[in-house]
């Protein structure tokens, strides 16, 4: 327990958590009128361990939000292609227009974060950096406040209709709330290990890259202050990481994935390389009476699909306009932030379910090698597998049972010698389908009910 609090304030709503999520929620309650507080233990500018591509849709979100300006003013060039090289094939698309954009930026989160903390800051919304919450505020089974310590140690009681806990995977609202445990997880079978460049090159500076190079995976994304980013996703290693660990396997990923090495020839790097290890996707119960939990506090998934800036900036500014006309109305407020987790989740499975099929750390099998055979003459098959990390087009659209029946009969055709791996192939994305199929109708069919809660 902390000392009894030295003041009592009173808001709409509480923010615990300044970043992407947290940004966009108290921008958007604070243009409707409300009076909104957020709470951060940073002190911005600030970095945090992220990979930070920013797709289209990402990008109109900031549109949406009134931050485009601020973060293009970062410096980042406009990425309008998109390339995936894989087994010899290589799929090249424009990036589909979403909300009149048409081109992906790569910022790092300092910049961004900073830039997003000034939108919440010039809508209205209140911004209290170096500050701690240590409690949840309880009236029975409703979350009426926090308690928090700022820079001058004294706690603070601050009461509000909502507190939304945009703090991260680590979220302390999460742990308080008695939902830290997720109700569906799904171990990555990569790792990710990343570092910036300063980029020699002007000939790769409009494109978003990926290589696939037997189980390992590489990315090069042109970032701000003329740096690029490149990132490798090597199968996990077992254990944790020890000094120099992350270094050692960085190179010898790269080492791995000829074509990112020559993307990066002339290039230099540019401070440490950065690591995650131990990556899990998962969905945790997201709200209750007087919480919500927008972006990686509530759901998260792993960084190869690099959905998770897009989500936290969506689903943060819907819980506020969804919100911000009934915190009023304790009844119609808890229908409204049940009906928002509920949304997130029926909207998220799909691309769950891809980005955890992507994160296996396996080899290309043969219908993904086939897919991209495909994909380099048929703009529309190239244009579909792009639109679904853009989120203008469904993972479903990609596997259509035409679709697949072509494509296993093309794989077939280039294994008629030896078809047994076409046919285990077959066999273990029928059952993969028939899992994900489940785990959407049950697990995933909304949010469960809550198990336990933490009170004071």
């Amino acid at each position: 327990m902390t000392d009894s609090p030295a003041a009592v304030e009173q808001a709409d709503v509480v923010v615990v958590g300044a970043r992407c999520a947290g940004s966009a929620t108290a921008a958007t309650l604070a243009r409707a009128g409300r009076r909104v507080v957020v709470l951060d233990s940073a002190r911005f500018p600030s970095d945090t361990l992220s990979t930070h591509l920013l797709w289209p849709a990402a990008v109109a979100e900031l549109s949406r939000l009134g931050a485009l300006d601020a973060v293009s003013e970062l410096g980042a060039p406009a990425l309008t292609h998109a390339f995936a090289a894989g087994s010899g094939y290589t799929i090249a698309t424009p990036f589909p227009e979403v909300g009149g954009i048409d081109y992906t930026l790569c910022v790092r989160r300092t910049g961004l974060d900073h830039a997003l903390v000034r939108t919440a800051t010039d809508a209205g919304a209140e911004v209290r950096q170096r500050c701690r919450v240590t409690e949840l505020v309880w009236d029975g089974a409703r979350c009426i406040g926090v308690h928090y310590t700022g820079p001058e140690e004294r706690t603070v009681e601050l009461r509000a209709a909502l507190v939304v806990g945009a703090d991260g995977r680590r979220s302390t609202v999460a742990r308080l709330a008695g939902v830290e445990t997720p109700y569906e997880a799904d171990p990555s079978g990569r790792d990710c290990y990343f570092a910036y460049w300063r980029d020699n090159s002007t000939e790769w500076r409009s494109t978003a890259a990926q290589w696939r190079v037997g189980a390992d995976l590489g990315t090069a994304f042109p970032c701000d202050d003329g740096l690029l980013l490149c990132l490798v996703q090597p199968p996990a290693a077992p254990g944790r990481l020890r000094p120099g660990d992350a270094e050692r396997r960085y190179a010898a990923a790269l080492d791995r994935i000829p074509p990112l090495r020559e993307r990066l020839r002339g290039c230099e790097r540019v401070g440490r390389v950065r690591s995650a290890t131990g990556i899990v996707s998962y969905f945790r119960r997201s709200s209750g009476p007087g919480w919500a939990l927008p972006g990686d506090s509530g759901h998260f998934k792993d960084p190869v699909t690099a959905q998770g800036i897009r989500d936290a900036l969506h689903y943060g500014r819907l819980l506020a306009e969804e919100v911000a006309p009934v915190l009023d109305d304790p009844v119609r407020l808890d229908h409204t932030v049940a009906a928002w987790e509920q949304r997130r989740v029926r909207e998220c499975r799909e691309i769950y379910h891809w980005t955890n099929r992507l994160a296996r750390g396996t080899a290309m099998s043969p219908l993904e090698v086939e897919l991209y055979r495909a994909a380099t003459t048929d703009p529309d098959l190239a244009a579909v597998t792009t639109g679904i990390f853009s989120r203008t087009r469904r993972p479903a659209e990609l596997y259509t049972p035409a679709r697949m029946a072509r494509l296993t009969a093309g794989a077939l055709w280039r294994h008629r010698r030896a078809p047994g791996p076409v046919f285990r192939d077959i066999a273990h994305e029928a059952a993969s389908t028939a899992r994900e199929f489940r785990t959407s109708r049950t697990t995933l069919r909304g949010a469960p009910p809550v198990t336990g809660i933490s009170t004071v």
